[in-house]
C-alpha cells in the first residue's frame, strides 16, 4: 500500500461538479493499493498516518500528530500510485490491486482511521475526482508498506 501524505490547511474533493468531502486543517492522503496488499497493510498505514508527528507544537517543532488535535483526514483512492513509467511513455498499472479488493482495503483503511478517533472524509472510489488543497509547509511524505 502506498500513500502520498500532504499536510493541508484545507482540502476538498468533487465528483461530477459536486463537492463530496471537505476538511480544514489536517492531512490529504492519496492512497494506492497494490497487488498482494492485505488487511495488515491497511492497519499499518492507518496507524502510521494517524501517528505521524508532522504538526507543529507550541514551540514550532513538528511534534504533534492527527491524534493530538482536532485535525481531519481526507482519504482519496489513487491507483496511479502504482503506475510504472520507467519504460516507454505510457505508465503500466500491472502492480495495482484489482478494483474489488482495492476498494475493500481502501475502505478498511478509512474504517480503521475512524476507529482511532479521526474525522475522515473520502472521495468516491474509481470516480473521476477533482481534488483541491492548500498544502501547509509544504509538508509532503511518501509512505509504502513494503519499505
Amino acid at each position: 500500500m502506498r500513500a502520498v501524505v500532504q499536510r493541508v490547511t484545507e482540502a476538498a474533493v468533487a465528483v461530477g461538479g459536486r463537492e463530496v468531502a471537505r476538511i480544514g486543517p489536517g492531512l490529504l492522503v492519496l492512497l494506492g493499493v497494490g497487488k498482494g496488499d492485505a488487511d495488515a497493510d491497511a492497519a499499518w498505514m492507518a496507524e502510521k498516518v494517524a501517528s505521524l508527528r508532522i504538526f507543529e507544537d507550541a514551540a514550532g517543532k513538528m511534534n504533534l500528530s492527527l491524534l493530538d488535535g482536532s485535525r481531519a483526514m481526507l482519504a482519496v483512492s489513487q491507483f496511479t500510485l502504482y503506475g510504472d513509467a520507467r519504460k516507454g511513455r505510457r505508465p503500466s498499472f500491472i502492480d495495482a490491486c484489482e478494483p474489488v479488493e482495492a476498494k475493500r482495503l481502501y475502505e478498511r483503511f478509512c474504517e480503521l482511521s475512524r476507529a482511532a478517533g479521526l474525522t475522515v472524509g473520502t472521495g468516491v472510489f474509481a470516480a473521476d475526482m477533482k481534488v483541491s488543497l492548500v498544502n501547509d509547509g509544504p509538508v509532503t511524505l511518501l509512505l509504502d508498506t513494503r519499505g
